[in-house]
């Protein structure tokens, strides 16, 4: 099938195409318009001019708006479902799940409003503050969640009064053509527009100087060259980047239902979660017992073609990550024991079963690097001051989890790790009201709630003389 990418109000191709693979059969499903630089220029422009009218528009009119989306996103929920799994390769009711956060998460940024503030008010001064549209944003997004992460990107720039220009991943730009499709029929021509590349218009669109604001998920090698190419016209950033998450398992769990929660939040989407742990430090009185749960329920994953029944990891979703967690697997073959999973599977389609990783230990690249893929090294410590280090000593600083039957004593260690988000006896809730923001490497800025949507806004402060 072929899509249209959405500029200024109309569906339109291009005169190259990109191909889009199937990660589970390695085979062509769509193609989808490369865009060029004039197409790019095109959007922008019919970003900034539709812009201006939508800052005057009152709040309740945007709510309204953001509101009829996530509505419309229903109504077409099993067919953007469909095409998430075909394009990213999560299992079905994970892309349901995807379709249904999309629709909640826009219609709660609906509901967020950022009032004016009164700082002073007395008979010399009244000084308050405000805030204002930026102007034209670019959402750059990961491939992941290639409908979640749009739909986190339109609902506080619109809700802020900005227009913006989306440009999703080249390996998964379905899901977001078809909400182009879908936000044609509701915004003001130019207000959203979603084009597609090959990741060569990424720089063109950062520096571009009518683009007030980038709002970018993914990598943070590519974070680092947004904001570098941002600096010229000094835009505003939000950066949400990578994670090397740590989970901290105290000897005090019920084993079975802390491994439970660990695997679960290691192995969502197979892996492919910024937010997912990357690394467990179990505490050496239950290590082996822990490692045997892992395992085991490693071994009941079905792993298969997100589309068909039953499977709960599907495959990693491009063939260059593919080739990335396979390195990772070598390495946990020399330097640890594998204990489930270490191989990809043979036939077409990029599928890697989920693999736990035991003896392994700090200063490896199984344990300091970001596999975002479905392998998690085990790793054993006895001291709690020791592990927080541990933990600690990482360029990321996303999220992160403590687990133990204390839980005074597991929210006080986790105000010592250096991480953006710190979950006690959970893993991945994450929520439109709850902020998301990263430390170190893993960020700039937040995303999610009301201190999300200042992001996409500059504040300005009237201060007004009396008598």
């Amino acid at each position: 099938m072929e899509y249209r990418m959405l500029i200024n109000g109309e569906q339109v191709s291009a005169e190259r195409m990109i191909e889009v693979i199937n990660p589970a059969t390695e085979e062509v499903f769509a193609r989808v318009p490369h865009a060029s630089e004039a197409q790019m220029n095109e959007a922008v422009a019919a970003a900034k001019a539709a812009q201006k009218a939508w800052a005057e528009t009152p709040m309740a009119e945007r709510r309204t708006k953001v509101e009829a989306l996530a509505a419309a996103i229903g109504e077409e929920a099993d067919e953007l479902a469909r095409l998430i799994t075909m394009e990213q390769g999560k299992p079905l009711p994970e892309a349901q799940g995807e379709v249904a956060w999309s629709q909640g998460y826009l219609a709660h940024t609906a509901t967020l409003e950022l009032p004016d503030r009164v700082i002073q008010d007395d008979a010399e001064f009244r000084i308050e503050t405000r805030h204002k549209p930026l102007g034209v944003v670019a959402g750059i997004i990961a491939w992941n969640f290639p409908l979640l992460l749009c739909c986190w990107k339109i609902g506080p720039a619109l809700m802020a009064g900005n227009a913006i220009v989306l440009k999703p991943a080249p390996t998964t730009p379905v899901a977001a053509l078809k909400l182009g499709e879908i936000c044609a029929r509701i915004f003001p021509a130019g207000l959203v527009n979603i084009i597609t590349d090959a990741n060569d218009l990424g720089p063109k669109l950062t520096a571009h100087p009518d683009v007030a604001k980038i709002g970018f998920t993914g990598s943070s090698e590519t974070g680092k060259r947004i904001m570098a190419s941002a600096a010229d016209t000094m835009k505003r950033v939000t950066l949400e980047m990578g994670g090397n998450d740590p989970a901290i398992v105290l000897p005090d769990v019920d084993v079975k239902a802390a491994a439970e929660k660990v695997y679960g939040g290691a192995f969502l989407n197979a892996g492919q979660v910024c937010l997912a742990v990357k690394r467990a430090y179990v505490h050496s009185d239950i290590y082996e017992a822990f490692c045997g749960e892992l395992a085991a329920l490693a071994e009941q994953a079905v792993v298969d073609d997100g589309m068909k029944q039953g499977t709960t990891i599907g495959p990693i979703q491009n063939k260059a990550q593919f080739d990335k967690i396979k390195g990772f697997l070598e390495d946990a073959r020399a330097c640890g024991q594998i204990i489930a999973g270490g191989s990809a599977k043979d036939g077409p389609g990029y599928f890697v079963p989920p693999t736990i990783v035991r003896d392994v230990t700090d200063g490896q690249k199984i344990v300091d690097e970001e596999q975002f893929g479905p392998v998690l090294p085990v790793i054993r410590f006895d001291d709690i001051d020791d592990v927080v280090a541990r933990a600690n000593a990482s360029d990321y600083g996303l999220g992160g989890s403590v687990h133990s039957g204390d839980t005074a004593k597991a929210t006080e260690i986790a105000g010592r790790i250096e991480s953006g988000t710190i979950w006690v006896n959970q893993q991945l809730n994450i929520g439109p009201h709850i902020p998301m923001a990263g430390f170190k490497g893993s960020g700039l800025g937040v995303e999610q709630s009301v201190e999300g949507l200042a992001e996409y806004t500059q504040m300005q402060v009237i201060n007004v003389a009396r008598g």
